[in-house]
């Protein structure tokens, strides 16, 4: 077999390649045995048919229609890995020339693997903002502590926002019932939102046994997006009460003795996650300083299909949520025109990143263990709440181990460049990393450098994803 290849544009080449006719004989052996499998000829028995009786009763040119397809993928796949190329997608492959005896020539188009020069990494320099715990900021860690301890009452009187009311909810259009958008005994608390629009004004000012109706759109169902009427009627209404925020409270909510102990446990609590947020943006930002020191082109067919796939995952989520895409956009300030160009924005990068991390992990010879490789599918497992076994076994099932691999090895490449690089925060210091623990706090040298390395391939592959 000879190939050669043609360089159409960075990200496609198109291969040419001939294959001799004696290379062609197992599949033209094997064509003959499966055609001789599926005809009957008088005089001969199934499967025993011979070369020349089907050449004269099927036709020479169905033994080497099958013979070429089989062959086809095999030679493809050989002149790939001869010219050092790395599919991105199908290839379109046509036949050019077959001739019986002689030989069969084929082309095939196909996105690949652009080549990059991977900029030099070492001393990098990138910079996040401060870790700062706020006072509000705790304080809402608090206040959210209190509310989980906090006791109802009613209350003979008009509700306000904060209260809990009890109450039954039914929409019409035309003063036909919406089919679907009854409610009945449901628990709520006025001014959390998140329902439809106008509840929480209708209900301010409700008092047990009233009711009032409003004009608002349904976020979900046939009507969506449609005016409708909402009945809301009151049942009960439950005042808050939350307990003082004082020893005693320490010691119901939590281990310790006291508040001060509890709210600076909170304190460093909130810190460490802070560190851990302040980590992942310094990965982000790393990469980005890499990225600007280097041109990746990138084949459109890949970006394209990303897209599509972005943007159904958000269809499915917003439909999930009960939003229409038009609320959304309303909810984010956006026209449809900025959320494309955004979403374009982000995937062309995420590819870029792809491609660069891949380039690394091949430069440094970066490998995955058996150990690397359970781990990172327990947490994928945890990450999107499912049994691990059962989530390994599909990985397995369908094949995606390749991609786990690589997610593992894209987290790895990452480590190695954040590693020679200096971040520093917004006031001057440098931001530890390599031993940053997976809980926030910071460990030994010699303890942490692996927790590190995982960690960085958990937030990598969560990325992706």
């Amino acid at each position: 077999m000879k190939s050669a290849v043609e360089t159409l544009s960075p990200t496609r080449a198109k291969l040419t390649v001939e294959v001799p006719f004696e290379e062609l004989k197992p599949s033209l052996d094997a064509a003959y045995k499966k055609i001789a499998q599926q005809i009957n000829i008088p005089g001969f028995r199934k499967g025993k048919v011979p070369p020349m009786v089907i050449d004269r009763q099927v036709g020479r040119g169905a033994v080497l229609d099958e013979a070429v397809n089989e062959v086809l993928p095999q030679k493809y796949f050989a002149a790939l890995e001869e010219n050092s190329l790395t599919p991105l997608a199908q290839p379109e492959i046509e036949v050019t020339k077959l001739e019986d005896n002689e030989t069969l020539e084929f082309t095939a188009e196909v996105d690949v693997r652009p080549e990059i020069d991977v900029p030099d990494y070492d001393g990098l320099e990138a910079s996040v903002d401060d870790v700062a715990v706020s006072d509000a900021d705790i304080e809402e860690q608090v206040q959210a502590l209190r509310e989980r301890f906090a006791t109802l009452s009613d209350v003979e009187r008009p509700a306000a926002e904060g209260d809990f009311v009890v109450i039954d909810l039914k929409a019409t259009r035309d003063g036909e019932p919406v089919e679907g958008a009854d409610v009945s005994d449901m628990s709520y608390q006025v001014g959390r939102g998140g329902m439809i629009d106008g509840l929480d004004e209708a209900l301010t000012g409700l008092s047990a046994g009233e009711e009032k109706t409003f004009t608002t759109q349904l976020v979900s169902g046939d009507l969506v997006g449609e005016d409708v009427e909402v009945m809301v009627a009151v049942s009960q209404v439950q005042e808050q009460e939350l307990p003082e925020l004082d020893d005693e409270f320490a010691q119901m909510a939590s281990e310790f003795d006291t508040i001060d102990e509890l709210t600076e446990d909170v304190r460093e609590r909130l810190g460490r996650g802070k560190r851990l947020e302040q980590a992942a943006a310094a990965r982000d930002a790393v990469l980005e300083v890499l990225l600007d020191k280097v041109e990746i082109p990138l084949p459109e067919t890949v970006v394209t299909d990303e897209l599509n796939a972005r943007r159904q995952s958000v269809e499915q989520q917003l439909a999930y949520a009960g939003l229409t895409m038009d609320k959304y956009l309303e909810d984010e300030g956006q026209t449809l025109e900025e959320f494309e160009a955004d979403l374009d924005r982000r995937v062309r990068d995420a590819i870029a990143a792809q491609f660069l991390l891949d380039e690394v992990a091949k430069r440094e010879e970066i490998g995955v263990e058996q150990d690397e490789l359970s781990q990172h599918l327990v947490r994928r497992a945890q990450q999107s709440g499912q049994d691990p076994q059962e989530f390994a076994n599909h990985m397995f099932s369908h094949n995606h181990i390749p991609e786990m691999v690589q997610e593992i090895l894209r987290g790895k490449a990452l480590a190695a460049i954040v590693e020679s690089a200096t971040v520093k925060d917004g006031s001057g210091n440098v931001v530890e990393l390599k031993n940053l623990r997976p809980d926030g706090t910071i460990g030994e040298p010699e303890a942490e450098g692996e927790a590190t390395e995982g960690e960085t391939s958990a937030d990598e592959a969560s990325k992706d994803d």
